[in-house]
């Protein structure tokens, strides 16, 4: 069974809960610290120790997350360790958030271009996604020199490449 499978539930629950208690972005820090806790090798390897109780991995893993936890982030997190799905917690962000941004209507957008994109630049790319899917826009800007010029816009499993590599590559293609 692939982790995506595994986590959908998971990461479903935890956004069911967050839109009762109308706190998604206190969930999404809990996930997001819960997944950056656990890729620190050591707490990886106690939490995945079978010698080490349940109840006292609970507590490492709450106390990794801070002391501001409701009691129903701590029962997630209970949940999480009785069925041994820690493991999987990097997916049940990435599925929570992406439920988030569906239910508040932002896409999280990653563009990548040849050079510094100027904020000019920046505006007219973020109205333009704006426009093309109903939703508040955050870009997400890096360089790749290996881009040669254009961008390349990721967001999900979408791609808009635009990038001149991406055209030359299909010249080539095209030539042959």
């Amino acid at each position: 069974m692939s982790a995506n499978t595994i986590a959908r539930p998971y990461a479903q629950a935890a956004f069911d809960e967050a839109m009762r208690l109308g706190d998604l972005k206190g969930w999404s820090t809990l996930l997001l610290t819960l997944a950056e806790s656990l890729t620190i090798s050591e707490v990886r390897a106690v939490v995945s120790s079978p010698r080490i109780s349940k109840n006292k991995i609970v507590d490492l893993v709450t106390g990794l997350c801070g002391n501001k936890l409701s009691q129903q982030q701590i029962n997630f997190i209970r949940i999480l360790v009785d069925a041994h799905r820690l493991d999987v917690v990097t997916e049940i962000l990435a599925m929570f958030e992406a439920l988030r941004a569906e239910a508040e209507k932002f896409a999280e957008i990653t563009v990548s271009s040849a050079f510094e994109l100027s904020a000019d630049q920046k505006q007219k790319i973020a109205s333009a996604l704006k426009l093309k899917m109903q939703r508040e826009i955050k870009l997400n800007c890096k360089v790749d020199k290996s881009l040669l010029g254009g961008v390349v816009i990721r967001t999900g499993d979408q791609v808009i490449d635009g990038s001149a590599r991406s055209r030359l590559s299909e010249m080539a293609i095209a030539m042959a």
